[in-house]
């Protein structure tokens, strides 16, 4: 006991010691932490992530300044997660921005000083752009490195070899043509963008001008950024321009920019879009806007199969499956065989646009581009290549193929810069969260993961919603467009209201009927399915109602509000209202549909639909 009791204050002591020490780390550690920016809006991290205070007085500034070169990735109420990638870093370095650049604006806005780890990995990675490079030489296309070591590592890299035919020096090898596509793709997925200078093919000539007057006697006259993007991507004809990807807001007028490209090219050019409804948009905007006649400017589609020095057709239509009938002999092939037959016939049309002399060709909403035209691109690289969209976002992940194969970013504006500008209408955005019934409640809670988000997307209160909102919106110059995912669900709707319904199934002559009496106001309310989500031209819509939408889908979100984001002749703003089922997995969604637009700095109001009323979130 005694000797116990001897070494106890001795043992005290030195738990007291190591206290103290690791007390007087932790307020090192603090005092070194101490922000050299207190005002700053945003703490870098070490995992390339990015925090951004929302409520602080510099936040539009910061969010600003760093959306060229990062993607939101959480949105909660206080605090937003931002994501610096290397194909960020590699597209803000396709528009003129360098690592320098990028390195600043993160340490003008940021509170914290920046993490070396973080500076290092930008320095790096954006200065892959440009290492890599294909040029055409006299032999023929040439890969060419500005670092030896570099050169050696890529042409190791799985796939890279079989593009290769012969080595010249020490940072040359001179690459088969037809594999162009493959090999920027396999070096860009191992961290190496490839800066495509090699040049183009010449198209067939095509005379083609802007009108300065439309067919309707309206004054046509490029806006400032609609020239900037057009001149941009043109780059003089020179090889430095050809290929890339226009990113603007729906309602901006990329189509306007897609004619003036063609203007500038003066070639026959191939535009591909999302469905028959787009084509003939484009088709009705060339003719009104360029000195193209009707003979000119054909149509590819499941309707009509015309080629023409302009030619308009369906992503769906290029990668149409021949159909045929499998024979005893046949199914007995072996899964490898019967794999390589498929791919042999899958893409009927293929040879009916690469048999021509493109000069351009534009891809209409990229980022809806189907995963087997990925596979036509590669194999048209010496053609120009356009890309129009209002989103790099894509649900498949495959943003690398969009940048690898129409090209890197060459121009884009914020969506709250063109509507400060009055180029796109003033939106305000709305989430409508509606409470399940019991019954339905019972239903979802028992309901397998699978069928949740179907039970809550198609909860009947929400149509008790669109009446209240049918009912507030009801002055003469009010466009409704209703929204949704689920047929079933917009049948009953439109049965109950009284309101034409477009799908799929519509045919074209009834929905171009439908789309022309919204146009012209004698029908105020349009409902229709996801066919609706792109490239219908109604600019009079003003007013919105998402009922239901694909998962979390943020491209849909965006493509959505932009049906409403055309400028009003009387200046209105524009109202979005997203229906969503109160305290399910719908709600969840939700929160990640949102992400894009409240990137480009659109915030969404919550609201609650109780008691038949419409009331803020809190009351």
């Amino acid at each position: 006991m005694f000797e116990e009791e001897k070494y106890k204050p001795a043992i005290g002591v030195q738990v007291a010691l190591n206290f103290l020490l690791k007390a007087s780390q932790v307020v090192k550690k603090f005092l070194n932490m101490a922000p050299m920016n207190p005002e700053g809006a945003i703490i870098v991290q070490s995992n390339l992530e990015i925090l951004v205070e929302v409520h602080n007085p510099h936040y539009i500034e910061a969010r600003d300044a760093i959306a060229p070169f990062t993607e939101l990735v959480k949105s909660p109420e206080h605090l937003h997660t931002y994501r610096i990638s290397h194909l960020s870093l590699w597209n803000a370095a396709s528009t003129g921005l360098s690592a320098d650049d990028v390195i600043q604006r993160l340490e003008n806005q940021s509170k914290y000083p920046l993490p070396e780890s973080v500076v290092t990995e930008i320095q790096e990675y954006m200065s892959r752009y440009g290492m890599l490079r294909l040029v055409k030489r006299e032999k023929g296309l040439c890969l060419e490195a500005t670092d030896v070591a570099l050169f050696k590592e890529v042409c190791k890299l799985p796939n890279v070899g079989d593009c290769l035919i012969e080595f010249e020096g020490e940072d040359k090898v001179y690459v088969d043509p037809n594999k162009r596509g493959i090999l920027k793709m396999s070096l860009t997925l191992n961290g190496f963008p490839v800066e495509d200078i090699a040049g183009y093919v010449s198209g067939d000539p095509l005379q083609i001008e802007l009108r300065k007057e439309t067919l309707s006697g309206k004054e046509l006259k490029l806006r400032d950024y609609q020239r900037e993007a057009a001149e941009i991507f043109y780059a003089s004809g020179s090889e430095k321009g050809g290929s890339g990807v226009i990113v603007l807001p729906c309602g901006s007028g990329k189509t306007v920019i897609g004619m003036a490209t063609m203007a500038l090219m003066k070639t026959r050019t191939l535009i591909l879009t999302p469905n028959i409804s787009s084509a003939r948009q484009w088709i009705r905007e060339i003719l009104d806007k360029t000195t193209l006649t009707a003979d000119q400017v054909r149509e590819y589609s499941g309707d009509v199969k015309e080629i023409g020095p302009v030619t308009v057709a369906t992503y769906q239509i290029l990668t149409q499956r021949k159909r045929t009938k499998k024979s005893e002999e046949e199914s007995e092939t072996s899964e490898e065989t019967e794999e390589k037959k498929s791919e042999d016939k899958a893409l009927v049309n293929f040879p009916l646009f690469s048999e021509h002399k493109w000069g351009l060709m534009i891809y209409d909403e990229v980022h809806l581009l189907p995963a087997p035209v990925f596979r036509f691109s590669a194999e048209m690289q010496a053609t120009r290549r356009l890309g129009l969209t209002a989103t790099l976002v894509r649900e498949d992940g495959k943003e690398t193929e969009v940048f690898s194969l129409i090209g890197p970013k060459k121009f884009d504006l914020p969506w709250k810069v063109l509507e400060s500008q009055g180029w796109i209408a003033t939106a305000d955005c709305a989430e409508i969260r509606v409470a399940m019934n019991p019954e339905l409640k019972m239903k979802y809670a028992l309901a397998p993961t699978r069928e949740k988000i179907n039970i809550a997307s198609m909860n009947p209160q929400k149509d008790d919603v669109v009446e209240s909102l049918i009912a507030k919106y009801n002055e003469p110059e009010d466009r409704i467009l209703i929204i949704g995912q689920y047929i079933e669900q917009l049948n009953t709707l439109s049965e109950k209201l009284g309101i034409p319904l477009i799908t799929g199934k519509t045919p074209n002559k009834e929905r171009d009927k439908l789309y022309a009496a919204f146009r012209n106001g004698s029908l105020r309310n349009l409902m229709v399915s996801k066919v609706g989500n792109f490239a219908i031209d109604l600019p009079d819509a003003s007013i919105l109602i998402q009922i239901s939408g694909t998962f979390g889908s943020r491209q849909e979100e965006a493509q959505r509000l932009g049906r409403v984001l055309r400028p009003k002749e009387d200046g209105r703003p524009a109202h979005f209202f997203s229906l969503v089922t109160k305290d399910s997995k719908e709600q969840e969604f939700s929160m990640n549909r949102q992400l894009f637009l409240t990137e480009q700095g659109y915030a969404y109001k919550i609201m609650n639909y109780v008691g038949g009323e419409i009331v803020a979130a809190g009351k």
